[in-house]
């Protein structure tokens, strides 16, 4: 079920894109929430892509667990990630670190990043 994030004015937000049916992403859950309590400065949000294929179309996902960054609005990173918290937290770091970073352009990411940063989300 959808939830209202009052959070969602966090500079950064890091989205796990996932199935249900998915052993490694069932596995993998964990180790994700456990990354929210070292970035405080983040909203996590797991997605499971059945579920919310609305919210997520055009894009296919088609490899989990699927990792997307959003900084300041801007999304930072999406593709695939080895289910690991050493990645996953060196991953975030990178991204939050580097003020600098280059946004992705893709039409239908910078459109995602807006649907999951707005004012409304609701995931």
């Amino acid at each position: 079920m959808p939830l209202d994030r009052p959070d969602a004015v966090k500079p950064a937000l890091v989205a796990c894109l996932c199935a249900e049916w998915c052993g490694v992403c069932r596995d993998y859950a964990q180790t994700f929430r456990d990354m929210e309590a070292r970035f405080p400065q983040a909203r996590f949000l797991w997605i499971d892509v059945e579920d919310e294929a609305d919210l997520l179309h055009p894009l296919e996902v088609e490899n989990f667990p699927t990792l997307l960054i959003v900084v300041d609005g801007q999304p930072r990173f999406l593709g695939p990630l080895r289910p690991q918290a050493e990645t996953l937290e060196r991953l975030i770091r990178a991204h939050l670190d580097d003020g600098n970073g280059s946004a992705l352009s893709h039409p239908d990411v910078v459109s995602l990043a807006a649907r999951l940063n707005g004012p409304q989300a609701r995931v």
